[in-house]
């Protein structure tokens, strides 16, 4: 079957009502018919579902989604996609072990490998996305993971999947990827040799800024740890959001192809701005990157960047002039939402290491959602010309 229709028709088994829409089991546990089935449960020797921070019937099913989606054979659902970084670390990294990542990450993933993982004694060395011939340079002998997000956020660099992935078999380390800007829809780094595919399934995969979820998938072997992770230390989803997030990958695609027409029209407009220094869009042909995310993505996303004359001030007076776009701490919503990254998502990332990712203080993040684009257009227009 094909993307679209995985995601529609992945369902658990219909109950004795015949549901048309798969039901939500917002149970707690679940009960057995003897002693002896119970423990045969338990021990793993029958199929069966015991408490639902170990498995659900409504989780599981967004889980078989996301494996599917992503073409590796499992996946395993987590409360938010922060609980999914931090599990696809801790459940292959212990004291005395290595990092390297990408410099262009997430705040928030930048502060779990900076102090974070520090206190559990792993340290992290940072990388250049844009060089990949530096990358070899920064591989210590205790190495053990590498960790990108490609496209990232903020400023949407293109990792060399491919390189990287090779990279990673040559030194034997995990290689783990932030696919949350591009969805499974857009990109699927399995493709390209990715271990671990991580996912905040509160943004594009909700897409209506609804719920928090996250995800990660791989192979069952690598998924089975992070299981173990994720049952032990109880950072597992809810039924009913993983039931809301199992209906929302049924739009994701429709989704999908509306953010990127959009976000493309919106990159072409913007670039003729007066007070716009750059824009950065993937697929835009002035991106410095254009033929990688070419062949990595088949479009190129719903998220812009772009700098503002003016610096911080002019970057104020923009997110306090925009009517229509929304000014909140998410991507991926139906809504077209602006965001100023230096004062919010990397707030405390160290100024030379913002600068040096391009997240300059006149930087401005653009959501792009599922308006009609001349609205959009028309209010980022209208903020534009109150500089």
């Amino acid at each position: 079957m094909k993307f679209e229709t995985r995601a529609i028709r992945i369902q658990t088994e219909r109950t004795q009502h015949r549901e048309h829409s798969t039901a939500i089991y917002p149970s707690s546990s679940f009960v057995f018919d003897s002693a002896e089935q119970m423990q045969a449960v338990f021990e793993g020797s029958e199929e069966g579902n015991i408490y639902s921070r170990f498995s659900n019937p409504s989780v599981k099913e967004f889980e078989e989604k996301i494996a599917s989606l992503e073409n590796v054979e499992s996946a395993i659902a987590t409360a938010s996609g922060m609980a999914a970084v931090f599990a696809s670390f801790l459940a292959f990294l212990k004291q005395g072990d290595h990092v390297l990542a990408s410099r262009a990450i997430f705040g928030s993933t930048f502060q779990v490998l900076s102090h974070t993982l520090k206190e559990y004694g792993i340290d992290c060395t940072y990388v250049d996305p844009c060089k990949p011939e530096t990358w070899k340079e920064a591989i210590q002998v205790n190495t053990k993971m590498f960790y990108v997000e490609t496209p990232s956020n903020p400023g949407l660099d293109i990792i060399d999947l491919s390189y990287a992935s090779q990279m990673c078999k040559e030194h034997e380390m995990l290689f783990n990827v932030d696919n949350c800007f591009a969805t499974p829809y857009l990109q699927q780094p399995a493709k390209f040799g990715a271990d671990l595919i991580v996912h905040s399934a509160t943004k594009f995969i909700d897409g209506q800024g609804r719920v928090l979820g996250g995800a990660v998938a791989g192979s069952k072997e690598h998924i089975e740890k992070v299981y173990q992770f994720i049952r032990r230390t109880g950072a597992c989803l809810s039924p009913f959001n993983a039931w809301v997030l199992s209906k929302s990958l049924e739009t994701l695609a429709v989704r999908m192809d509306r953010h990127c027409q959009n976000a493309l029209e919106l990159a072409n407009y913007l670039e003729k701005s007066k007070n716009i220094n750059s824009v950065k869009y993937p697929f835009l042909s002035s991106h410095s990157q254009y033929k990688l995310a070419k062949k990595q993505m088949t479009q190129g996303g719903g998220i812009i960047s772009f700098e503002l004359k003016g610096g911080i001030d002019n970057g104020i007076k923009f997110l306090n002039a925009v009517k229509l776009c929304s000014l909140t701490a998410n991507i991926g919503d139906t809504r077209s939402i602006v965001s100023h990254p230096a004062s919010t998502t990397h707030l405390r990332m160290p100024e030379e290491e913002r600068l040096s990712l391009g997240i300059t203080n006149g930087l401005v993040r653009i959501s792009v959602g599922l308006e009609h684009i001349d609205d959009i257009k028309q209010d980022i227009e209208q903020a534009l010309n109150s500089l």
